[in-house]
């Protein structure tokens, strides 16, 4: 017959494992690193934004990739690192994604930092220069004229209900002198740099492939648009890796990698618990 001593040491047990499975969860290691790092984040962060906002954003990112949680921790808070000194917000409204991919070299999940659509254009925006800039995606049952030249034009009329298969995508912006510039891709021609890029199999590309499709358009617009340097050097924070907050971010197109499938395909392994973890570790660990 159990005593009432039996039941308390139970429970406490009980209690007791629960805190362990608790505190040696990956989600609330990555919490800590997160609460540590808050200061350095909003040294960072333009004024426009919050930390407390782009923790809570950040979190919820990485919970809703389990790959995520396996990543390195440098390089996981060097990519939210990189979201917070680039005022871009990750995830939810694509501006720019956190997105997990094995680095063959390191022999490590790592995380790579893309820059999405409404991203490219957040920073083209920036520069006081241009008027208005949006890309827009052609289907086969669209109307659709274009051509270069002394007199460059672009004439697209969507099609009404079914428009079919994507066959091209273009980017215009307009100056605030009153000149434009467009760019037209293929469909071919987003899919070499589809192919180029380390993500190309999962991520964004394979979440949402017209967004990239945008983004691509508008990322080689760039070179023709009257922008500063510096903001030509936040577009090239694009598909980069660093190896922790106060390193420099390098491009993943320099380093040895193996593709990882996508959180939503079978046979995934789940995550490791990771090692409990304090905040004053943390600050450590990333210096």
């Amino acid at each position: 017959m159990a005593t009432n001593s039996t039941t308390k040491s139970q429970l406490a047990k009980r209690k007791n494992n629960n805190s362990v499975e608790k505190q040696n969860n990956p989600a609330n290691t990555i919490q800590a690193y997160m609460k540590k790092m808050g200061p350095e984040f909003e040294k960072a962060l333009p004024k426009h934004m919050d930390a407390d906002r782009l923790g809570r954003i950040a979190l919820t990112t990485i919970r809703q990739n389990p790959k995520l949680l396996e990543c390195s921790i440098p390089s996981l808070m060097g990519a939210v690192m990189q979201s917070a000194q680039l005022g871009l917000e990750p995830g939810l409204i694509g501006h720019c994604y956190l997105v997990p991919f094995y680095n063959g070299k390191a022999k490590q999940m790592d995380v790579q930092f893309i820059i999405g659509y409404k991203g490219m254009i957040d920073l083209a925006r920036r520069s006081g220069h241009i008027e208005s800039i949006y890309a827009h995606t052609v289907h086969e049952n669209d109307e659709f004229e274009y051509e270069l030249g002394l007199h460059p034009k672009l004439v697209h009329k969507p099609a009404t209900g079914e428009r079919g298969d994507m066959e091209f995508v273009y980017a215009v912006a307009h100056f605030k002198d009153g000149g434009y510039q467009f760019e037209v891709f293929s469909t071919n021609d987003v899919e070499k740099v589809k192919q180029r890029s380390k993500a190309g199999n999962n991520g964004p590309w394979k979440t949402d492939y017209e967004e990239m499709a945008k983004k691509t358009v508008i990322r080689r617009m760039f070179k023709y648009l009257p922008i500063s340097i510096e903001i030509q050097q936040q577009a090239s924070q694009d598909d980069t890796v660093r190896k922790g907050i106060t390193e420099e971010a390098n491009s993943v197109h320099d380093q040895e990698y193996i593709n990882m499938p996508t959180p939503e395909e079978p046979g995934e392994e789940q995550p490791k618990d990771n090692p409990e973890i304090t905040t004053e570790q943390a600050a450590m660990d990333l210096k």
